[in-house]
């Protein structure tokens, strides 16, 4: 919104997977007032250096939050997301928001939770929204599921019972 102009409510950007260094940001699938990242770099909107900066900054930003803070704020994007997601659910909104969903094949995941695009109604997570990944970005979403299983692994080593 800083670099366009726009009014955030004409963003929606998207990512997948983990959060960090890890996260995909689907820059192809992402829009400014309809009009997909790339585009608007075409259209001098701003330049590729700009843009992958931005997609930086995203990467970083939950620790550039911390810090502005100072007294801890992991809990003020979880607690948006559980507000939207309840509400959602409980008005059947039909929402497609990021959400760490239980994959069943869906981008190539079985058996596992992922941040995923996903459609939240009365019915729960009703359906899992998905990108045509392209070479690169497949890449990135693999490393990414690959940190959070190594993740699960640490995790069932410390506590057995996880298992």
């Amino acid at each position: 919104s800083e670099k366009t102009g726009v009014s955030v409510a004409d963003i929606h950007a998207w990512t997948l997977a983990g959060h960090g260094d890890d996260m995909v940001p689907m820059v192809r699938h992402s829009t400014v007032g309809g009009l997909p990242l790339p585009e608007l770099v075409k259209q001098g909107w701003m330049s590729q250096d700009e843009l992958d900066a931005i997609v930086e900054r995203t990467r970083k930003g939950g620790g550039e939050i911390v810090a502005l803070l100072k007294t801890g704020s992991a809990y003020y994007a979880p607690a948006e997301s559980a507000i939207s997601m309840a509400k959602a659910y409980l008005k059947d909104q039909k929402r497609v928001l990021p959400v760490a969903s239980f994959c069943e094949g869906e981008y190539g995941v079985d058996g596992m939770y992922v941040g995923v695009p996903t459609l939240i109604g009365a019915g729960g997570a009703e359906k899992i929204v998905q990108f045509d990944l392209n070479e690169a970005e497949s890449a990135m979403f693999a490393k990414s599921v690959a940190a959070v299983q190594g993740l699960i692994a640490a995790c069932k080593e410390i506590d057995g019972s996880l298992a």
